[in-house]
């Protein structure tokens, strides 16, 4: 017996009914007894189990022990304080791992049958205490329990440097909070589990007894007196406490194998209750006996009791104390240890406390479990309902059913539970199938599709591991059923083997075509390959792979699809940029937009045309190649005819190519740039080829072609080569203006001289090309020249202080620029509020002498500018700005000129007056005038441009019934022709059905946009025409039993008519009142087409058979199969159509079947015999189901009698009485079958390889 079960024998357990439960109807002499004093849980096994119980012998305590760095430790949590497991048995053992990679320990565990918990640690001393502390956290229900230390025995507690304090941490498995020194408080905190609080409280009690001035005893009284000393539930040592207020006896724990007893407290009373301690322990020793019995190891936990209640009961009845063996131990040993004459009396109460229960077994199926137990437990309930005191317990690791109670009552279940489980052996039956984990997903289906309706079709249960290294599938049910599911997962497996899964590279950016709009692109290939299964990556995810999956064949017919279809993408993706003089782009775009949408439309491609703002000059054209450089042509056709374009192929030996073309491409570059612009293209390096294309004005190819032919005649080509570093800001002083200074540099020394250009990473490099001797001169002279630049000097000038502010303004942009032109001069201006007019300039000499004349140009210009007014009224101004001050930017820029607009005014505010009269003042408002800013003469032109943006506004006759067209899906159309001709289009209200539409704009502008809009016009016009022809209706009738053939399997055949003949075939709704009649839609010739190939599929129906034929609705399900497969397969079979009816179909049993005539009867006697077939079923499953509805009934109603008629004793506090519902269901049984496919009247069998065994009902504390 260890501590716990001592100290639990303070309290003793009342059975309690549960909330809501009726209290059990009990004949008047039928004793009441406890559920858990017939079924007392196990012994609960104390931290330190492997000690030695009191009073116990051991003979091989005498003999030499041999020591051990290792040990084994074993303890016990019990159910009670185990703490609750959010997360699942994975999480426990996941914690156990962590828990021996931390400590270097070896730890079992393993579940008892009332959620006990038992641990096996071996390991080092040290480590064995610290993994048995870490779990004890994790496990066991921690509390924390406060003691009272006077402070001055604190550092009695911690020890040096804290040592003690650790050592009785690692001892007891708690942790023990000491408070500071700066803390007031007295009380120390223990925190950890029952047993080691108390370990750990009686230690520090004793330590602090020790250091106590009060008295303190402490006796020598061996451990096997303990329990006399403290009597049946504690009632000595509560006397003792009672009669001697404020005395302490501490008694170790069983679990602590001390003989020491200490008493503290008031000296009288410390002493008193020595004194009776010691009578207590003189008297037991004189009159003390003891022997040892043999009781089988299975039912010590009878004799022991619920928390020991009948240990307790013994000692507190006869004086005699039960020593049992340790609940780890296999010892079937007991000790009583008492007065001599009280042995027999205690010997016989062992006697009938352990033999009061017996234990069998029953071999039953481990798959038959969950059937015997029943939904919610309502079967065995019904089996143990006249057999209150039996306790039947499922264990899913093997076929065995163990039964607990008295021996009548237990040969009872025994007999019930073999005959249930023999006929659920004879009805039932369980498969095992191999299938690879790589299918079960398969088998499963989205969303469990796939399981759940074999589980319906069969009625049985199947069961897919979770576990992926297991491949075993199980089938459950009645045997028939089990045969079917069996068969068709086999063939199912048997499928799957024969697909495959294929992966092919898709870009991303073809994805969404693929799919296409709402997902219709994709649907039609799957519908054409139906087997097949084509995943695409999730959305967000940057992945090319596409995975197909399916039969092989099909699998590589698809891909191959797939792959044609992506080539034509490609192909469709094809991008070229074409070089096109920015003045000649207009001519391209055409009047109206017609010329760019005419080759759009006949090449059937996309053109885009940079902004009118952007410095490129490429057009971007994309598509298929060969309709791109169908429009690349006629772009370039067009140019040509502008501009006096040639094309000119000039033979340069290739091994100059590259030299030509120089470093980086800049040598090319400069060439192209010095003859205005022209294209030169080389060939590809691997080509050898000599021919070298130059494209452009006819004078500037001829000069390009000049300098290219005279390169590739001069040796300079194989000469020499050098760099020079300058500046960059220095490079425009070296090139000189209009080039006059590198340009005279070239023709003296016979050298090229290349500067790079913005874009190239280092822009310092300046590179001179020719022979060694005229290099090294051309390097000389510009070294010369950039150290020249290099020099700084300071320079001083006079600027009349009223001009300051235009340099210094706006961040001193000015300056900025000014900088930025000339070498990074530095310009410095008197600081504002001082009368100087001096300004600074300090830099390259060049530099500084070009600043100076630039900064003279812009004071000249102030002083000769003047300002005028420009009248716009202000509604206009925000037209003239434009976008982000565009037009506004452009004008200033051009012209040189600032302009200022006024403050906007309020619209509805009065006129300003004249003189104090009512009479507003005469000539323009001032916020309708302008200020312009700048020399006279750009000025007046700046005025001029402004003038000519202010929009005007002109009307445009076209149809009402255009307009909605015009405007385009959500406003796009109009949209796209106010952004190309950039003006304002106003559409009117369609409720005033004008035909009046307003163009607001510049008038340079305005001419294009009513062409363009008269031009849409035009193509409505058009389009208008067409569609009159489209719309001939024909209609036709046709019975509409043939409408369903004319549709087709998801309208494949009627789509196929409708896109040959490019027409719409509508079918009448199933409410119209005609029936049969079909309208068709299109052009005359086409719909005449259409309707003559639909009348040849009605004249081919017209030749078939049509034949009723009644078959009972039972069967329907059967003979269709899943998805259709068994029905599809006689209609391939046969060639014929086979209809069953609709649920909302007046005769549910009427089959139509339509063919060839001899093909209909085949079909027909077919269906009968499977009819008849599958009907023979249904008679033998009703008649077993009306077996077992009358069985059920008779037991129950034979149950119910037993159960009025029965006055023994009646047992409270039982499982099965926790719940009120449960108990009334329990009365009244299904009259029909189990539903064998739901998961919660018959719950998983989870791991069957799991050892932990299972009980039924809830769990007993």
């Amino acid at each position: 017996m260890d501590q716990t079960q001592l100290q639990q024998q303070q309290q003793q357990q009342e059975a309690v009914v549960p909330d809501g439960l009726p209290e059990p109807e009990v004949a008047a002499d039928a004793p009441v007894v406890s559920y858990n004093d017939l079924f007392p849980a196990l012994p609960d096994s104390g931290p330190e189990a492997g000690g030695q119980m009191p009073g116990q012998t051991n003979p091989w305590a005498q003999r030499m022990r041999v020591g051990t760095s290792s040990v084994t430790q074993v303890f016990h949590v019990p159910s009670e304080e185990r703490k609750t497991d959010r997360f699942g048995e994975d999480s426990s053992m996941r914690a156990c791992g962590e828990i021996m990679q931390k400590t270097g320990t070896n730890i079992e565990a393993s579940t008892g049958r009332d959620h006990s918990l038992t641990f096996i640690i071996s390991g080092k001393q040290e480590q064995v205490l610290r993994a048995k502390r870490l779990i004890l956290e994790n496990f066991q229900t921690q509390v924390t329990q406060s003691i009272s230390i006077p402070k001055e025995h604190h550092r009695f507690i911690l020890g040096r440097g804290g040592q003690r304090l650790r050592e009785l941490e690692a001892q007891t498995a708690t942790k023990i909070h000491v408070p500071g020194q700066a803390d007031p408080s007295d009380k120390v905190n223990v925190t950890g589990i029952k047993d080691g609080i108390e370990k750990a409280v009686h230690e520090l009690q004793s330590i602090s007894d020790e250091q106590s001035k009060q008295a303190y005893e402490k006796l020598e009284v061996p451990k096997k007196y303990h329990p006399f000393i403290c009597g049946a539930h504690n009632e000595n040592i509560i006397r003792m406490q009672t009669e001697n207020p404020g005395i302490r006896i501490n008694v170790p724990p069983l679990s602590v194998m001390k003989d020491e007893l200490t008493v503290t407290g008031e000296k009288e009373g410390v002493m008193k209750a020595k004194q009776q301690i010691l009578a207590i322990y003189q008297e037991m020793e004189r009159k003390c006996t003891g022997f040892s019995v043999e009781v089988r190891k299975s039912q010590h936990k009878y004799l022991i009791g619920p928390r020991g209640n009948g240990i307790a009961e013994i000692l507190q009845k006869t004086g005699v104390f039960v020593e049992m063996p340790p609940s780890d131990s296999t010892s079937d040993t007991i000790t009583l240890r008492g007065p001599q004459d009280k042995l027999g009396e205690a010997l016989t109460m062992v006697y009938e406390k352990a033999n009061s229960v017996m234990m069998t077994e029953v071999n039953c199926p481990v798959w038959c479990h969950k059937y015997i137990i029943g939904k919610k437990g309502a079967e065995i309930r019904q089996i143990t309902a006249d057999l209150p005191k039996v306790h039947v317990e499922f264990d899913t690791g093997s076929s065995k059913v163990k039964i607990e109670g008295p021996k009548e009552d237990v040969e009872k279940a025994r007999e019930r539970i073999e005959a249930k489980a023999k006929e659920l052996e004879d009805s039932m039956c369980q498969e095992q199938i191999d299938v690879p984990t790589k299918y079960h997903k398969h088998i499963i289906g989205k969303a469990g599709a796939n399981i759940n309706r074999i589980k319906c079709e069969y009625s049985v249960y199947v069961s897919i591991p979770e576990n992926e290294s297991s491949t075993t599938v199980k089938i459950e049910g009645p045997k028939e059923g089990v045969m079917g599911a069996r068969d068709e997962l086999l063939e199912m497996t048997a499928k799957m083997e024969n697909e495959k899964e294929r992966d092919i590279i898709i870009e991303n950016r073809f994805h969404r075509q693929i799919i296409g709009s709402k997902g219709e692109t994709i649907t039609q290939i799957r519908q054409k390959f139906e087997q097949v299964q084509i995943v695409f990556p999730r959305q967000g995810e940057k992945s090319d792979v596409v995975k197909i999956r399916g039969p092989r064949d099909m699998v590589d017919q698809c891909y191959k699809h797939l792959q044609k279809l992506v080539k034509g993408m490609q192909e469709a993706g094809y991008q070229e940029r074409v070089s096109i003089y920015k003045q000649h782009h207009k001519f391209i775009i055409g009047k109206g937009g017609a010329n760019i949408r005419k080759i759009r439309d006949e090449t059937n491609t996309r053109i885009d045309l940079p902004d009118e703002s952007s410095d490129s000059s490429e057009i971007v054209i994309t598509g298929r190649k060969e309709d791109v450089l169908a429009a690349r042509d006629r772009i370039q056709k067009i140019q040509n005819e502008l501009d006096n374009i040639v094309q000119r192929d000039i033979m340069v030996p290739c091994k100059f190519h590259n030299s030509i073309i120089g470093p980086g491409g800049r040598l090319i570059q400069s060439i192209m740039e010095e003859c205005g612009g022209v294209q030169i293209k080389f060939p590809p390096s691997e080509s050898k080829s000599d021919k070298v294309t130059i494209r452009g004005p006819k004078d500037d190819v001829q000069k390009a072609e000049t300098i290219l032919v005279d390169l590739a005649n001069e040796k300079t080509l194989n000469g020499h080569t050098a760099d020079v570093r300058a500046k960059h800001e220095h490079h425009r002083f070296l090139i000189g203006k209009n080039g006059s200074k590198i340009e005279a540099l070239r023709e003296e020394t016979g050298t090229r001289i290349v500067f790079p250009s913005e874009n190239d990473k280092d822009c310092e490099i300046i590179t001179i090309m020719g022979k060694k001797e005229n290099v090294e001169r051309a390097k000389e002279q510009l070294e010369k020249l950039i150290r020249d630049l290099d020099l700084t000097v300071t320079a001083e000038m006079s600027v009349d202080p009223r001009h300051h502010r235009h340099f210094v303004a706006r961040r001193a942009e000015v300056l900025r620029e000014i900088k930025a032109q000339y070498g990074g001069v530095e310009v410095s201006f008197p600081r504002p509020g001082t009368a100087g007019q001096t300004v600074t300039l300090k830099g390259a000499k060049d530099c500084v002498e070009a600043a100076r004349h630039r900064i003279q140009e812009i004071v000249e210009a102030l002083e000769s500018q003047v300002t005028i007014e420009v009248e716009i009224p202000q509604k206009h101004h925000g037209t003239v700005m434009g976008a982000r001050g565009s037009h506004v930017q452009h004008v200033t820029q051009q012209h040189q000129v600032q302009i200022k607009f006024p403050d906007r005014a309020d619209p509805n505010a009065a006129p300003p007056t004249q003189n104090g009269t009512e009479e507003p003042a005469a000539g323009p408002r001032r916020c309708d005038l302008i200020r312009v800013t700048g020399p006279e003469a750009n000025c007046l032109k700046a005025k001029a441009a402004l003038l000519e943006l202010v929009p005007v506004t002109i009307e445009v006759e076209v149809p009402f019934d255009y307009h909605r067209f015009i405007i385009g899906q959500k406003g796009k159309g109009v949209r796209e022709m106010m952004k190309n001709f950039d003006v304002n289009i106003s559409i009117p209200p369609a409720e005033e059905h004008s035909s009046v539409i307003r163009i607001t704009g510049t008038p340079n502008k305005l001419d294009d946009a009513r062409e363009g809009l008269l031009q849409r016009v035009k193509e409505l016009d058009a389009e208008m025409a067409d569609r009159e022809l489209r719309s001939f209706t024909l209609q036709m009738r046709v019975n509409p039993d043939y409408h369903p053939k004319i549709i087709g399997r998801k309208g494949a055949v009627i789509s196929k008519i409708r896109m040959d003949h490019e027409v719409n075939v509508q079918f009448p709704p199933k409410d119209s009142e005609e029936p049969d009649l079909i309208t068709i839609t299109g052009y005359e010739e086409k719909a005449r087409a259409a309707e003559e190939a639909i009348r040849q599929i009605v004249g081919d129906l017209d030749q078939m058979t049509r034949e009723e034929l009644r078959i009972d609705p039972r069967v329907h399900a059967r003979i269709i199969g899943g998805r259709g497969k068994n029905i599809r397969a006689i209609m391939t079979e046969f060639q014929v159509d086979v209809r069953f009816p609709r649920a909302e179909d007046a005769e549910d049993d009427l089959v139509v079947i339509t063919g060839a005539e001899e093909a209909v009867f085949e079909c027909v006697e077919r269906l009968r015999n499977l009819e008849e077939e599958y009907m023979q079923d249904v008679a033998e499953r009703e008649e077993m189901n009306s077996h077992v509805h009358s069985r059920d009934t008779g037991y129950n109603g034979e149950t119910g009698g037993g159960q009025q008629e029965r006055s023994g004793f009646v047992v409270s506090g039982a499982p099965w009485q926790q719940q009120q519902q449960q108990q009334q269901q329990a009365a009244v049984l299904r009259s029909s079958a189990p539903d064998m496919a739901s998961a919660e009247e018959f719950p998983s069998f989870g791991d069957t390889a799991s050892s932990t065994p299972v009980m039924w009902g809830p769990s007993r504390r």
